[in-house]
């Protein structure tokens, strides 16, 4: 009988301590609820390029939004139009800061020209690429001619003969904006199509 007394204290020990070592657990009441905690929005870092003083660097934007173009698909006799018509039907295209890539948008735009170009064999275009107003004279001069670049090399894979396409780059000097906003520089980042015979 002793051994069963001794058996049974040694569980009833052994109960207690496992039941007294586990944690215990905090619970919450139904009617109190935990005070809701807002984090402060992380400042949003400033590009490396813009911390440089004196210098105009690039910085990312985003690209303009701009209403759709719907272009009519010309009739015969617009097929016979002179060159002075056709100036009318190339269409400008635009770029994001501090870039020469084509957007999708932009390679729209010069699939519709090739078209036009392609019913004027005979006609000559000068493609002038511009840019906004920030960044040095020579950065946009560079910036300009490969933006007029990459549109004479898309038109070119469509098929428009090289030695009908010249390109000149005109920098920051002709903007169509003169403000000094996003909403102005972003009219002044683009390609021009001029016929010039």
């Amino acid at each position: 009988m002793r051994k069963n007394i001794a058996g049974c204290l040694v569980v009833l020990c052994m109960g207690a301590l496992v039941a007294g070592g586990c944690a215990k657990k905090d619970l919450v009441k139904p009617e109190e609820t935990a005070p809701s905690v807002t984090a402060p929005a992380p400042e949003t870092a400033k590009p490396a390029q813009e911390a440089r003083p004196q210098t105009k660097a690039p910085v990312t934007e985003p690209t303009p939004v701009r209403e759709p173009v719907v272009a009519q698909e010309p009739t015969r006799e617009a097929s016979k139009a002179p060159a002075g018509d056709l100036q009318g039907q190339l269409q400008k295209i635009y770029f994001n800061f501090d870039s020469s890539d084509l957007s999708e948008d932009s390679r729209n735009i010069l699939t519709r020209n090739a078209e036009y170009l392609s019913r004027q064999a005979s006609v000559k275009i000068r493609i002038e690429g511009n840019c906004d107003e920030r960044g040095s004279d020579d950065y946009n001069m560079a910036l300009g001619e490969r933006r007029a670049k990459a549109a004479k090399d898309y038109l070119v894979n469509l098929g428009i003969a090289s030695e009908r396409i010249a390109t000149i780059s005109y920098g920051e000097e002709k903007p169509v904006d003169a403000g000094h906003d996003e909403a102005a520089w972003a009219k002044n980042r683009r390609d021009e199509f001029v016929v010039v015979k």
